[in-house]
This record gives C-alpha cells, sequence and structure tokens, in this order.
C-alpha cells in the first residue's frame, strides 16, 4: 500500500492553503441564515425529476433528508401538475421535509405561455397545491432549441421574469439548467427582488446534451457544439465578484445557489467561500445516485458529505 499510495507527479489542490495546526472539525459550525430560511449547512438539493416512475419515491427521500439535515430542497418540473393532479402524489412531500424550505419548479417556456392566456393563477395554484414555499423558473433556451418536442420560446426570458413578478408575491428563484450564464444576464437577475439566483452552471448534467442523445433526428446532429456553450461556476462567482464591483446601488438579490458541476464539498466549500455574498451550493446528480438506491443509502452520503464540509471548513483556506 505503501508504495501506490506514491503520488509520483500527482500535484495539490492548487484552490487551497493546508493548514492543519489551525483548525478542529468539532468545533466547526456550519449553519447560517439563508434566503429568509436557518440552514444547519449551505447544502440544497437541486431540481432533478419529475413525473418519471420513479419520482414519487426519489423526491421523498430527498425530502426526508433534507428534513433531518436542515437543508432545502428544489422540486423537478412540475408541468405536470399544470391542468392535472394524477401525478401530484409524486411531488406531494411537505409530510417528508417538514418546515424546510420547499420550491416547486416551472420552465421558462410555460410561465410565459401562462402570461399571455391571463393564467397566472394557476402558477399560484401549482404552488399552493405542492405546499410549496415559492417558485424555481428554469431558463433553458437551449435545450428547449434542441428537444424534439421543445417549446418556443417567444419573448426576452428576462421581460416574462419580470412580468411575472409584477403578478404575483410568490418567491421566485431564477437558475440555468446546466450551461450557466454570462455576466450582463447574471446582472440583470441581481437587480431583480428575487429570492435567489441559482446558477445552474456548465460542467454538471448537461440538457442540451441529454436532447441531442435522445433525439433520433440525424439532422439535428449539426447542432451537436452547442454542447460546449456556457459558463463554469467558478467563472459566474468571478462575474458576481465584478458586477459588485461595479455596482454601487440597486443589487436586490444577493442570495446565490452555486450549482452546475458540484462534485464534492470541497468544490462547495470553495466556491461558497469565495463568491463573498450569502451563498449555498446545489447538487443534483449527486444526490439522485444514492436517492435511488434508498433512503438509507441517502442519509449515509449527506452524513459523510457534511463531515468532510466541516473537515475542510477547519483546516483549509481558500486561496482569492
Amino acid at each position: 500500500m505503501a508504495f501506490q499510495s506514491q503520488m509520483n507527479s500527482g500535484l495539490p489542490d492548487d484552490r487551497f492553503y493546508y493548514e492543519p495546526l489551525l483548525g478542529n472539525p468539532e468545533n466547526v459550525d456550519l449553519s447560517l441564515k439563508f434566503a429568509g430560511f436557518d440552514f444547519d449547512a449551505p447544502i440544497w438539493i437541486s431540481s432533478m425529476t419529475g413525473g418519471t416512475e420513479s419520482a414519487g419515491k426519489i423526491n421523498e427521500n430527498l425530502a426526508r433528508v433534507a428534513n433531518k439535515f436542515n437543508l432545502g430542497f428544489g422540486l423537478g418540473s412540475c408541468r405536470q401538475l399544470l391542468d392535472s393532479d394524477e401525478l401530484l402524489d409524486d411531488f406531494n412531500v411537505r409530510k417528508y421535509i417538514g418546515a424546510r424550505p420547499l420550491f416547486a419548479n416551472l420552465g421558462i417556456a410555460q410561465i410565459e405561455q401562462l402570461l399571455e392566456t391571463g393564467n397566472v393563477n394557476k402558477i399560484e395554484d401549482l404552488v399552493k397545491k405542492t405546499e410549496a414555499d415559492g417558485l424555481i423558473i428554469h431558463i433553458n433556451p437551449l435545450q428547449e432549441f434542441i428537444q424534439p418536442e421543445g417549446d418556443i420560446i417567444s419573448k426576452k426570458p428576462l421581460e416574462t421574469i419580470k412580468r411575472l413578478l409584477d403578478k404575483t408575491q410568490l418567491n421566485i428563484i431564477v437558475k440555468e439548467v446546466g450551461q450557466g450564464m454570462g455576466i450582463n444576464s447574471l446582472k440583470e437577475l441581481m437587480l431583480l427582488p428575487l429570492t435567489a439566483i441559482e446558477f445552474g452552471a456548465f460542467g454538471g448534467t448537461n440538457f442540451t446534451k441529454l436532447e441531442l442523445l435522445r433525439n433520433d433526428d440525424t439532422g439535428y446532429a449539426q447542432y451537436s457544439n452547442l454542447i460546449n456553450i456556457g459558463h463554469n461556476a467558478e467563472e459566474m462567482v468571478d462575474f458576481v465578484e465584478i458586477i459588485k464591483n461595479n455596482i454601487s446601488d440597486g443589487i436586490n438579490c444577493d442570495n446565490f445557489i452555486i450549482s452546475g458541476g458540484i462534485k464534492d464539498y470541497l468544490d462547495g466549500y470553495y466556491l461558497t467561500e469565495k463568491i463573498g455574498y450569502p451563498s449555498i451550493y446545489g447538487i443534483a446528480s449527486g444526490f439522485l445516485k444514492p436517492a435511488l438506491k434508498g433512503y438509507d443509502e441517502l442519509e449515509m452520503f449527506v452524513s459523510k458529505h457534511i463531515e468532510g464540509l466541516k473537515m475542510a471548513k477547519a483546516y483549509l483556506k481558500i486561496k482569492k
């Protein structure tokens, strides 16, 4: 094992100073207040599934673990519930999550359509029937473009978001779905009275790639270069810093869920420490794998993840 443990040319993680003399994980407090909610750790279970065969059990497991560890949870797309309650049980997790923050989820295309047809009440009814604390709007123009049955987004998403904010008092989080967003889009969101902004950055599940994989139309192969469009989470953290330094007044949303390519607690710790604003980090597929195996597997995963996060906060200082 000693021979196998040689690092050879392996390089140390250049994001951190390792300070083994200066901490104690037993004394680390990860709790924080985020978007009006108390969290025991800066972790958000990001939106991932809705309407699939196993969605109900997955969502139950995720809600239960969010309750146990005092985290937050964003449901997957709730589009199916706009006109029917047939699948409501798959999303009806309030009894498992207790008083923890729970957000329903709709795509920007559905929001646009409901505004155009004067059916904002359906959005409010959706939040009410899921007993959610608010709504996540996911922005996914590239995914919709590639998707064979994708919706047409006729208006600028920013205009649609502003219209919804004018017509409702809902708590709203806006996110991308795996390709992140540029500095100007991020700036416009920070000027709005949102509950939070979720990155959905490049580096995790890429839904443009997913749609290409399930698309049998060979004509769409020419769009494969869109897979590589986007901004990763660290680049978006840098955008936030630039925006903060250039806008002295007018920022209305400075709560961020850093998601997209967060592989482990070291990624989450590094980015939440670096951003300099109230923030938590979101994980989707990392939670999905143990959630599919069962609640006990998921609970063990989250427990070990939080222990690792405490160790990181005790002994690692980021290089800014």
